[in-house]
């Protein structure tokens, strides 16, 4: 990354992460914030996935008993970087699912949370059993639907990498073939005033690209819709990779501003000074 402006000190947070609770992550949530601190972040917002009833999805996700180890375990990071300037956030990831939603609306009063996002997670057992009735282009479609009814549940902040369900199509994945239902999805979600998620770990999947594409970033920018940027970490590395890559994105696909939650409230800042702010 070059850039010719001042620095303007940490100013931003990576809003998507995982402990070892869920799993599938490696690494204490100290170490995430031991990176974040480094590449010039001002704070991190660990978002593991939230406990589910009944089992559901029980081998990717902390057990509902262990809901409380989870607040301890990031209040212990928070309050080893209390004596610094760098900021270590509780958050959750919350999967979408009709059924769930008294569930997910009791949770979410639990603990005292920064950010919530919301989750349609295709490839899980349950999802794919529920969903997976017809063809591979209704299932796309169904998917799209989702996020504008996870949006307009009220239960989230933000809707996370919500192109993901293109992983499960990498050699034949066509966003035009599905435009139609992506607009009215992202219509439905601009009349909620929830965010968006530009999640970096895209470009490590089977469709090496960030989730959202260009194409429906464009899209969400048309309808000025938020947006949070979020690594999707579940290893302390992956930190902060790829911001400097992903708010150039958003820059041409329309973006002036990004955001990040604090309290639930979503805060903007200058894309531009948030590039200025990062450290390589």
């Amino acid at each position: 990354m070059v850039s010719t402006m001042t620095s303007p000190g940490q100013i931003f947070y990576d809003s998507h992460m995982h402990t070892p609770l869920c799993k599938h992550a490696l690494g204490e949530p100290e170490e995430y914030a031991e990176v974040g601190k480094a590449r010039g972040l001002k704070g991190i917002i660990m978002t593991c996935h939230s406990p589910m009833p009944h089992a559901f999805s029980h081998a990717v996700r902390m057990a509902p008993s262990q809901f409380d180890d989870y607040v301890s375990l990031v209040q212990r990071a928070t309050k080893a970087f209390s004596d610094t300037d760098f900021e270590v956030k509780l958050g959750m990831e919350s999967d979408w699912f009709p059924g769930m939603e008294d569930w997910l609306k009791d949770l979410h009063q639990r603990a005292e949370f920064h950010y919530i996002l919301g989750s349609v997670h295709y490839h899980i057992p349950e999802y794919r059993e529920a969903f997976w009735k017809v063809d591979a282009m209704e299932f796309q479609r169904g998917y799209f639907r989702h996020l504008a009814e996870a949006a307009e549940s009220g239960l989230f902040d933000s809707i996370s990498h919500p192109d993901l369900v293109k992983n499960a199509f990498p050699d034949t994945w066509n966003h035009a073939a599905v435009e139609e239902t992506v607009i009215e999805t992202l219509d439905r979600i601009q009349e909620t005033g929830v965010a968006m998620e530009l999640n970096t770990s895209g470009i490590h999947k089977a469709l090496p690209e960030m989730n959202p594409g260009v194409e429906m970033l464009k899209l969400m920018a048309e309808r000025k819709i938020p947006v949070v940027l979020g690594s999707d970490s579940h290893q302390p590395k992956r930190v902060g990779a790829q911001f400097d890559m992903a708010l150039d994105i958003l820059l041409n696909a329309g973006y002036e501003e990004v955001s990040f939650f604090h309290e639930r409230r979503r805060q903007s800042l200058p894309i531009r000074d948030v590039l200025a702010s990062l450290q390589d």
